[in-house]
């Protein structure tokens, strides 16, 4: 049995799941992933979710969905916080959290972030991250 600390099953979970994103989505998703710390900051983790959603809501119509892999990739975090319960999304789950248990799950979406920004910047490719650097971070 091999005993990792939760920043090593962050780094795993997060290395996996930026592999896995198609090329087409690579420079929206690395978007989503270098701001969403910063939203969590500014407005609060139920804020910054609920602006995802909407982004979600018009990638629908473009067929283009990397907010909705971004949102399922942090919701499938192995680690404390919302609880998965069927058909219950992760914004929707952090709404319904207690006091304790949402600053619980700000502190590990923001942990868990450094580590998604990092797997971005070491597997994408410069020109897939080009408009964050030209966003100006």
């Amino acid at each position: 049995m091999t005993h990792r600390t939760r920043q090593q099953t962050r780094a795993l979970h997060a290395y996996e799941r930026v592999m896995r994103v198609p090329p087409g989505e690579r420079a929206d998703y690395a978007m989503h992933v270098h701001s969403l710390g910063a939203a969590v900051l500014r407005n609060g983790l139920a804020a910054a979710l609920a602006f995802l959603e909407r982004e979600l809501e018009s990638e629908k119509a473009k067929h283009d969905k990397p907010v909705g892999r971004l949102l399922e990739d942090l919701a499938d975090a192995l680690l404390p916080g919302p609880p998965r319960t069927a058909g219950v999304k992760l914004p929707d789950a952090v709404r319904r959290l207690e006091m304790s248990d949402y600053m619980l799950a700000t502190r590990e979406l923001l942990q868990l972030l450094v580590w998604f920004r990092r797997a971005v910047q070491a597997t994408f490719t410069q020109e897939e991250r080009s408009h964050v650097a030209e966003g100006g971070r």
